[in-house]
């Protein structure tokens, strides 16, 4: 009786010890603090849907119903994730991201440009994806150019491009197929074919001269096709020696050229042609040559007959190289997302080989993967020149884009008037080059 008596305290004590720990435990045997949630409230959380606000900047109807083809796609395969889609008017669409990012609207992904990137950076309205990339197995994948343009500054991707803009020479193969004449190799060809294809009596002219908004690219183009190897790829306003494109033999070379392209073969109405002036020239039946980007491939293929039309490599200088700059926009990711994971799986999705693929054939862009030039659409055809030429870098440099200068907006403003006063002849091609030489050392200077 006696140890029965001293036992019982050791029993019960015992007793109350495993009541106590199983207390603690929570259902399946693990440990609990008393603040997990329910399993009714963590299958709450996984069937909870994000929804993801996304704007686009580079807006077209046609455009912006491939972008939600692709998101429907998304959306299927991610039912907890739901896409919200802004499509501002082209016109007003960086104003309006601009906007948003300055007040911290709600906005998880953006579209990007090679224009705004710089901007959004300094002021710390993008993401870097560094963290997200190292991670995704298809970012070693991209081309060269993709991959340059994603990382244009600091070195970093801050945004994966949707596809890339670069020009090729369109023609009208039937008016060439009349005379005989082949493709333009170089600019000297292009003027003496443009010349055999002008006829002013038949509203007919060899080439769609660009002298309004945006002549800049093509004075440019021009210029660092003479200066050829001279250039400095990765600041393509300058040779290699330092001195601007504007200082050199050639550039007056070229420049003289130039002029001679407006007044012997092109419509003396193309003084103020841009963008559309310029294309509705060609698919209209007015002007023999255009260079352009990508997407007037579908313009052609909507207005000209199959057959009547042709691309061809861009025309090289007298030493045989053409420098043509990169340009893109594409899916990045604004630094106060609270929905960082989910942003940046939409953005790898849409950047996939598969879905860039069909991206970039509906819209007319060069795709971003090197799995692309085995493509039989980017083959051959209308874009087989795009492959030609960056398959030889020996003759087609891709140059970097100079818009990361702080003062670059100064230099379209200046090389429009300039540029228009000189195929007037109020301006000689000795004074443009030389205001263009001093306004690119002064834009350098300021960084």
């Amino acid at each position: 009786m006696k140890k029965r008596g001293k036992l019982f305290p050791i029993v019960m004590i015992f007793a109350m010890f495993m009541s106590l720990l199983a207390g603690c435990g929570d259902s399946t045997g693990g440990q609990s603090n008393g603040n997990e949630p329910s399993d009714e409230a963590s299958n709450a959380k996984k069937d909870e849907v994000v929804t993801l606000k996304m704007i686009e900047s580079l807006t077209s109807p046609k455009r912006t119903e491939v972008i939600k083809g692709l998101l429907a796609k998304f959306e299927e395969q991610n039912p907890n994730i739901k896409v919200e889609l802004i499509s501002p008017p082209l016109q007003t669409a960086d104003n309006k991201i601009a906007t948003m990012l300055q007040a911290k609207e709600e906005l998880d992904v953006l579209e990007v440009r090679d224009l705004t990137v710089s901007q959004f950076v300094t002021n710390g309205f993008i993401e870097d994806l560094s963290k997200y990339t190292e991670q995704w197995s298809d970012y070693e994948g991209l081309n060269q150019n993709a991959k340059a343009m994603a990382t244009d500054v600091q070195g970093k991707p801050y945004y994966i491009p949707s596809g890339l803009y670069q020009r090729q020479l369109f023609y009208r193969k039937d008016w060439f197929d009349e005379k005989g004449l082949k493709p333009p190799k170089t600019w000297e060809e292009l003027y003496e074919v443009g010349k055999q294809l002008t006829d002013p009596s038949k509203n007919r002219y060899g080439y769609s001269f660009r002298g309004g908004a945006g002549s800049d690219g093509y004075i440019t183009a021009i210029l660092q096709a003479y200066n050829g190897s001279n250039v400095n790829p990765k600041d393509a306003m300058f040779n290699t020696d330092g001195s601007t494109i504007f200082s050199t033999p050639a550039a007056k070379d070229a420049l003289n050229l130039y002029v001679k392209i407006y007044n012997d073969i092109s419509p003396k109405d193309s003084l103020n042609w841009s963008y559309p002036e310029m294309v509705e020239g060609f698919v209209s039946g007015v002007t023999a040559m255009l260079i352009q980007d990508p997407e007037v491939v579908d313009v052609c293929k909507e207005k000209m007959k199959e057959g009547t039309w042709a691309t061809a490599p861009l025309p090289t200088g007298p030493n045989g190289q053409a420098l043509f700059g990169v340009g893109a926009g594409g899916w990045g990711m604004t630094s106060y997302s609270k929905h960082k994971e989910e942003a940046w799986k939409l953005i790898s999705f849409l950047s996939s080989p598969e879905q860039n693929l069909e991206f970039t054939k509906k819209v007319g862009l060069i795709p971003i993967h090197k799995s692309a030039a085995d493509d039989e659409f980017f083959k051959t055809g209308y874009y087989a020149p795009y492959i030609e030429m960056n398959n030889d870098p020996e003759h087609f440099i891709a140059v970097k884009p100079a818009t990361n200068y702080k003062q670059f907006a100064k230099w379209p403003k200046v090389a429009l008037a300039d540029g228009q006063a000189l195929i007037l002849g109020r301006l000689s091609v000795e004074d443009a080059l030389k205001k263009w030489d001093e306004l690119w050392k002064s834009i350098k200077t300021s960084g």
